[in-house]
């Protein structure tokens, strides 16, 4: 085999090795990935999927209640078009409240109430601590 030939042999196997382990990195990533869905698309997946996914949207106001001493509470999450009653038990993210957007980790019930596991409260780019906040206030 000429000197060349090996050389090509090399880089050819070379190529190979770096695309399958990027495939397989590719691959490995594309299943850890969580997107969320829309309160609307949710509403379509009650019947077709019955796993863990995430609905984003906002809590609706007026639609938050929680009995007193407990950690169960429920809530309507909305995209402005279709809606989702969430039941959730736990302690709830600081930055929750009406008219927040969130993203809740669960699935649907038989009753098509969506059972949320974990609750995430989102916030915009310019989030700024209240101590902040209020330093930058121009006084009068």
């Amino acid at each position: 085999m000429l000197p060349r030939h090996k050389r090509f042999l090399g880089i050819l196997v070379t190529l190979i090795g770096v695309t399958v382990a990027i495939a397989l990195i590719l691959s490995s990533f594309q299943d850890n990935l969580l997107y969320y869905v829309t309160p609307s698309e949710a509403i379509k997946k009650i019947d077709d999927d019955q796993s863990k996914f995430r609905i984003g949207g906002l809590v609706e106001v007026g639609s938050f209640k929680r009995k007193d001493g407990s950690l169960q509470s429920r809530f309507v999450l909305t995209d402005g078009i279709e809606s989702v009653e969430v039941n959730y038990i736990g302690i709830l993210p600081d930055l929750f409240r009406e008219g927040q957007g969130i993203i809740v980790t669960g699935k649907f019930d038989k009753m098509k109430i969506f059972i949320a596991s974990e609750v995430l409260a989102k916030h915009d780019e310019n989030y700024m601590p209240p101590d902040i906040h209020a330093l930058k206030e121009p006084t009068s």
